[in-house]
Order: C-alpha cells, then structure tokens, then sequence
C-alpha cells in the first residue's frame, strides 16, 4: 500500500486559506478567486452557482451582486450560505459554510467604482435574474444608459451590494493517490477554531 503522510496542518484556518489561495493564484489559469455560492429560499430550497471573491479576512469572505436577483432573494429571506474553491491545478478544495451579512455602503460602492466602465453600466441597466425578451434590448439599455450619463460616474444601484459569509466552518481538501483523500475540518469555537481530520 501506497505510503502517504499527513499534509494539512492544523493551523489558524485564515493563515492557511491564504497559503493556499496564494498558491491558486499562480497555478490556475483562469480566475483563482472563482467559487461556488450555495443559498437557500426560505423554504430551504437550494440553489447555486459560481461568483467571484472580491475580498477576505479574518473578519470573512466578501463577494457582491444585485440584491433583487435570485441569489439576493435568497439571501435576504436566509441569510446562510456555503461557498466551494475547487483548484482543480492544485487538486484542493475548500467548503466555507456561516451565516452572511451586507457590506457597508462606503464598501459596495469603493468595489462598484472599481470595476471597468462597461462593467458598472451593465449591472446598473440588468434587471438580474428576470426574464429578458432578447439580447438586443439589454445592450440596448446599456448603450442608452451610457448616452443620458454622457462621461458622468455611474451610480451604484442601492440594490446591488456587497455581502460577507462570516465562517462557522471551514473544510481543507486534498486529492490523494487512490482516492485516500486527507481532509481537515476546522470549528469555530469561540473566539478561536478547533480541528479535526475527517475520513475521506
């Protein structure tokens, strides 16, 4: 039987999603900071789809969207959420799981004024998530918006915002030979993290 050590340390979470993220961003050819977000309505129906994490730190794990699309309904009917790095260069993953609360406006709107031209224009004219008749009358409203603005900053929608998913939970994955895969749970427990292996 293949001979296999244990890898994952049992250290502080955050200092070890950085090592990890850091090794990502120079391994993984297209967006490293691309994850799943899983929600669920109020009824405990679930959905997800990929986003892209725009910021982290101690303090959690920040990514933002339209509020009044799907994933804002959810969030504000249950503000819980799960988020999955899969790096597949790296062959790691990492599940987050906790509960979510807004950014800060001064934060939504440093983020928003951010982003490149088109891309503010865009989310400004997206009724996210609701049905659109034809492409042609989406670009349309872009083009529009950007002739009544004529160069003037885009504002921010007050519904489109920002949102942080403070960890309860956070699960380090490794692939193995064989699919002996080695996995590290860690806890928050108070104002710290208690750790366990998992089976694979």
């Amino acid at each position: 039987m293949t001979d296999l050590t244990e890898t994952i340390p049992d250290s502080e979470p955050f200092a070890l999603f950085d090592q990890w993220f850091a090794e990502a961003q120079q391994s993984e050819p297209n967006d490293p900071n691309a994850m799943a977000l899983a929600t669920a309505n109020a009824a405990g129906v679930p959905s997800v789809r990929m986003v892209l994490l725009k910021g982290h730190g101690p303090d959690g794990f920040v990514f933002y969207t339209n509020a009044e699309s799907r994933k804002g309904g959810e969030i504000l009917a249950n503000p819980h959420a799960a988020l999955l790095f899969h790096w597949k260069s790296l062959r790691r993953q990492i599940r987050i799981e906790g509960p979510l609360t807004e950014v800060t406006s001064e934060e939504a709107d440093a983020y928003f004024h951010s982003r490149p031209l088109v891309s503010q224009l865009g989310s400004a004219a997206s009724d996210q998530s609701r049905p659109l008749d034809s492409r042609d009358t989406y670009l349309a409203r872009v083009k529009a918006l950007e002739a009544e603005l004529d160069g003037a900053e885009v504002p921010r929608p007050p519904h489109w915002t920002g949102f942080r998913l403070a960890p309860a939970r956070m699960e380090f994955w490794l692939a193995e030979r064989n699919r002996l895969h080695e996995r590290r749970q860690f806890t928050r427990s108070g104002d710290g993290w208690s750790s366990t292996l998992l089976y694979p």
